[in-house]
């Protein structure tokens, strides 16, 4: 973990902290005592099934892309996956290279290009449900919630945002031309950062990006992904909100179960934003204030963040950098995707295999 990474969440915490005690921390402890632990013993199973739920969807992924790696090799690296991207203060997708890069290095086979594919598909197939659920939560919030209009408008641009580069993402898969336009930028960008043997370089790029695109036609033109994958996202997304609706029960709220899910994707919105490692402080202060808003009481809205929180984020986050050495000092180096030299002979590594 770098500096930035430490600064930000350890402000992402004070802030939390902060709205704690607006709140009334003695509240907030008051109904954590009441809390029934049956409950949050199932939303800390649920979670660990939504784990292997994520897994199970890159494995069916990986399949497809002749990649032959069990659910036990792959679930520790999901996990890191989500420790990095809880870590980062970059949209939720650091973890996404960490994760290709640790694929990619279980077997000489694997490449790089392949692997980042089957990555940028999985995280593909977590938006469109994402997508779809947060255009219909934007018109019911604006019809059950007082939102102001910074919120409605920060909410439609980061949906519009997601859309933008999840279309470009596959138009550069199907269409060569827009795909050598984005090696054009990407070289550019090298050229100007990177003086050291450009032409060996920039040959390494185009050969990344054709294997992507090769991946990447393979993925979407399959119809395993549309009938298995997809709706595997739309059951994970299930999960999530389930876990969420358990909490509650732990403290008595039965809340409504749409109004879960209205605030959990408004809050997963604001987390996307590439300020806080994983949203930490503005998605805890969101759940708080709309739970709050629907009608549930202001200590048991915050104890119910605060164990939310500790199961989908920190549980997480905490698994993740436990494992994360494991795979050596050069999965460490991703996180802050390494100095040139060190993606120099990544490259070089993946080219000898």
């Amino acid at each position: 973990m770098d500096k930035k990474s430490i600064f930000f969440m350890g402000f992402s915490i004070v802030i939390l902290f902060v709205m704690l005690y607006f709140v009334g921390i003695d509240n907030v402890i008051d109904a954590l005592k009441i809390a029934k632990m049956e409950f949050i013993v199932l939303a800390i199973v649920t979670q660990i099934f939504t784990y292997y739920l994520y897994t199970l969807r890159w494995k069916i992924l990986n399949n497809l892309a002749d990649i032959d790696v069990g659910i036990k090799k792959l679930l520790p690296i999901v996990l890191v996956g989500l420790a990095v991207n809880n870590i980062t203060p970059s949209g939720r997708g650091g973890g996404e290279p960490v994760r290709a890069y640790i694929l990619a290095k279980q077997d000489d086979n694997y490449r790089m290009e392949e692997t980042f594919a089957t990555v940028v598909a999985d995280r593909a197939l977590d938006t469109f449900p994402f997508v779809l659920l947060a255009v219909i939560t934007i018109i019911a919030a604006t019809l059950y919630f007082d939102l102001d209009l910074w919120l409605l408008i920060l909410m439609i641009v980061s949906v519009i945002v997601i859309i933008a580069v999840l279309i470009l993402l596959i138009y550069m898969s199907i269409n060569p031309n827009f795909g050598k336009r984005v090696e054009g930028w990407i070289v550019g960008l090298v050229r100007r950062f990177y003086k050291k043997n450009n032409d060996e370089f920039e040959g390494k790029i185009h050969k990344v990006i054709v294997g992507f695109q090769d991946t990447m036609k393979l993925l979407i033109s399959n119809k395993k992904v549309l009938y298995t994958a997809l709706p595997l996202s739309f059951v994970i997304w299930v999960f999530e909100i389930l876990r969420v609706y358990f909490v509650f029960l732990a403290f008595g709220a039965n809340v409504n179960l749409i109004v879960i899910g209205e605030v959990f994707i408004i809050a997963s919105l604001v987390g996307m934003i590439p300020l806080l490692p994983g949203g930490l402080g503005a998605v805890d202060g969101i759940m708080i204030v709309f739970y709050s808003a629907a009608g549930v009481t202001a200590s048991i809205s915050a104890a119910a963040t605060v164990i939310e929180r500790l199961i989908s984020f920190w549980m997480a986050t905490i698994l993740g950098m436990v494992i994360l050495p494991y795979y050596g000092s050069s999965a460490l180096d991703k996180i802050s995707f390494g100095s040139s030299d060190k993606i120099e002979n990544d490259t070089d590594e993946n080219e000898e295999s």
